[in-house]
C-alpha cells in the first residue's frame, strides 16, 4: 500500500487544495486487487482507489483490440517469422489526463498531518474513475501518433508504424501491449522511446496474453487457452 501511495505522489496525481465553495469531493477508499504476471502468477497486490462520482464525467469508452485482429497479426508474425514482444505499462491509468476538475477526499490512513481540511484536486487520472480507461487510451494514442504510428481504421487498438522498408504492428489491450515487425532493431528503438515517456515492464518474448499461453514452436506458435484446449497456428 505504501508503494502505491508513493507512486501516486511521484506521479503528481493530485495536489492538496481548499475545496471550492459549492463543490463536493468524491469519496476515496482503498481496494486491493491482485496484479498478475504474464503467466498468471501473482506479481503484487495492487491498491486501487474506488471513487463514487461527485461530478459529471464525459467519455468513458476505451477501445480494446478485437480477437480477430490479434489472430491476424499473430498470423503475420508466424508467416514472416517476425519476433513477438510483450510489454506492460506500469500504473497505466495514472498517465491519463483529465478534462474535468475533480476533487477527492484524502486517502484514509494517509491524511497529511496539519492539512486534514484540504482535499485532493486530481491532476491526472486515477484508478476507479469512470473515465480512467478512456483517459489512459487517449494519452497512449497521442504518444504513439507522435512517435510516427498510425491508427487502424478497422480497429482503433491496432497501431501501425510503416516506412518503405519496415513495418511494425502494435496491439493494445488496456496496459498490455504486443509488438511485432520485420526489424528487431526498430522494435527495440520504439520500446526505448516509449520507456522514456512511460514506465515499461518488458516481458520479453510473448508467452502469455489475455489468458492464452503462447509457446514458440519451429515455424509456428502453439496457443493454449485451457489445459484441454489447444489451437495451432501453422506457418
Amino acid at each position: 500500500m505504501q508503494a502505491e501511495i508513493k507512486a501516486l505522489h511521484d506521479n503528481n496525481t493530485w495536489k492538496l487544495v481548499e475545496l471550492p465553495s459549492g463543490r463536493k469531493p468524491i469519496r476515496c477508499r482503498c481496494v486491493i486487487r491482485i496484479k498478475e504476471n504474464s503467466d498468471g502468477s501473482i506479481n503484487k497486490y495492487k491498491a486501487n482507489f474506488h471513487q463514487q462520482p461527485g461530478l459529471d464525467f464525459s467519455e468513458t469508452f476505451s477501445s480494446v483490440v478485437k480477437p480477430v485482429t490479434i489472430r491476424i497479426v499473430l498470423s503475420l508474425a508466424v508467416s514472416f517469422q517476425w519476433p513477438l514482444r510483450q510489454l506492460d505499462i506500469n500504473n497505466a491509468f495514472l498517465n491519463g489526463m483529465l478534462e474535468e476538475d475533480i476533487y477527492m477526499s484524502q486517502p484514509p490512513g494517509f491524511i497529511e498531518p496539519g492539512n486534514k481540511h484540504l482535499v485532493c484536486k486530481l491532476q491526472k487520472s486515477l484508478y476507479g474513475l469512470k473515465q480512467a480507461p478512456c483517459a489512459w487510451f487517449d494519452r497512449l494514442t497521442s504518444v504513439l501518433l507522435m512517435l510516427g504510428f498510425s491508427k487502424s481504421k478497422c480497429n482503433p487498438s491496432l497501431f501501425i508504424f510503416s516506412t518503405p522498408t519496415a513495418t511494425v504492428y502494435m496491439l493494445v489491450y488496456v496496459d498490455d501491449i504486443i509488438l511485432t515487425g520485420n526489424f528487431p532493431s526498430l522494435l527495440q528503438k520504439l520500446v526505448n522511446q516509449l520507456n522514456e515517456i512511460f514506465s515499461l515492464r518488458g516481458l520479453g518474448t510473448l508467452d502469455y496474453f489475455l489468458g492464452i499461453e503462447v509457446k514458440a514452436l519451429k515455424g509456428s506458435y502453439c496457443f493454449l487457452k485451457t489445459s484441454t484446449s489447444l489451437t495451432f497456428l501453422p506457418r
